[in-house]
């Protein structure tokens, strides 16, 4: 699928069954929203990610062999987000 950007450009993309994640670039994105999303076959969004902090963004993103997300943040968040629905369900702070 040919992903179109909801804010910026798109960094990163990954392939699930439960449909395709996309990072967008933080640079430029809305702060009050956020920049990793789920998105169906037919490019809807099903899910964008809890955030640990309403300031910050994504810069960071992996796909875990459990189904979870391991992701980062431009502020030194570490979090694992849910497939699923996107929340966070374990959060490290880095800095």
């Amino acid at each position: 699928m040919i992903v179109k950007p909801l804010h910026t450009k798109v960094e990163k993309t990954i392939q699930t069954m439960a449909g395709e994640v996309v990072l967008e670039h933080h640079a430029g994105f809305p702060s009050q929203e956020s920049n990793l999303y789920l998105l169906d076959a037919n490019g809807d969004v099903i899910w964008k990610a809890e955030k640990p902090d309403p300031r910050t963004l994504f810069s960071r993103v992996k796909l875990n062999d459990d189904y979870t997300l391991s992701t980062y943040t431009i502020n030194g968040h570490a979090c694992d987000l849910d497939l699923e629905n996107g929340k966070i369900v374990g959060e490290v702070t880095t800095l």
